[in-house]
């Protein structure tokens, strides 16, 4: 049974952690609300890229001379993981989550016969996938040394992309992060990017409602190229934006369980020692009075 003094150093230390958790929690709380405003500002924007995409390419009437990055190479052999996670813990299953998805993924396509390659954004993606395929890695990116993750940072990751896919590295890429949901919910998502999955227009959507009708200058292909890369951008940008949303939310919700269950664990070793302590004054009264009844 542990002493008095161990019980008290373990309650001091249980106090002190819950400080630190309860701290934690209210940071993650202060930077949430920013990084839903900009997550949840930009998914119209991306929204729309894809609709101005899937515009251009109906007007394209033979896909012979289309670009690559719309119809793919003609052939799946070689597939690109993207696996975008956090770079810090501490953010429950927030960063195993996504490295589950994308473990899964490669483990149904290496049993198809695919080449698998992965590409880690985010130090938390490497560790978590460094064991069982950390072969598979190709190219790691960490953004450790920034504060803030900017629209830099994606265009250096797709331009990285763009250059593999141009030297005929891989067939297909699709990234993996978290769509943010709520604080408590948080979905791991993956989305092709090339060949470009472009949504289709629902039957009943209305679409006869609008009769506009648009005139591309120049040629409707040559703008597609050129939207098909902003969009590959565009999109890992997207992804960013809804993991720091997610990581902040996951963390949040996190913290809040770590500090409760710290409450919790301080009550019962309060407890504890209170026994403990009435237990040995209550012996030292007994040998007290003993001794007296001796004389």
């Amino acid at each position: 049974m542990a002493s008095l003094k161990d019980l008290r150093n373990r309650i001091a230390s249980v106090k002190a952690t819950r400080k630190i958790t309860k701290a934690m929690q209210m940071v993650a709380a202060a930077k949430l609300r920013r990084a839903q405003e900009v997550a949840t500002a930009a998914r119209p924007y991306a929204e729309r890229m894809d609709a101005v995409l899937a515009n251009l390419a109906g007007k394209i009437t033979s896909r012979d001379g289309a670009s690559p990055l719309l119809v793919g190479t003609g052939k799946d052999d070689t597939q690109l993981l993207v696996v975008m996670t956090a770079e810090r813990g501490l953010c429950g299953g927030f960063n195993s989550n996504i490295a589950k998805l994308a473990r899964a993924d490669a483990v149904r396509l290496r049993a198809a016969g695919k080449t698998v390659k992965i590409m880690t954004v985010g130090r938390k993606g490497a560790d978590n996938l460094r064991r069982d395929l950390g072969k598979l890695i190709v190219e790691r990116r960490d953004f450790r040394s920034i504060r803030q993750v900017g629209f830099a940072e994606a265009e250096g990751v797709a331009n990285k992309i763009l250059e593999m896919f141009e030297a005929g590295e891989f067939d297909v890429v699709t990234i993996y992060f978290s769509e943010f949901q709520s604080v408590i919910s948080q979905k791991p998502t993956a989305l092709q990017l090339i060949p470009a999955r472009l949504p289709e227009a629902a039957p009943d959507s209305g679409a006869a409602k609008n009769t506009a009708v648009y005139d591309y200058e120049p040629e409707e292909q040559v703008i597609l190229g050129q939207l098909l890369k902003r969009n590959i951008t565009t999109q890992i940008f997207r992804g960013l934006l809804e993991n720091a949303a997610s990581e902040q939310g996951a963390r949040m919700s996190a913290m809040d369980n770590a500090t409760r269950n710290a409450g919790e664990m301080i009550d019962k070793l309060t407890i504890t020692y209170n026994r403990q302590r009435q237990a040995q004054i209550t012996k030292e009264l007994i040998e007290i009075i003993s001794g007296a009844e001796a004389l």
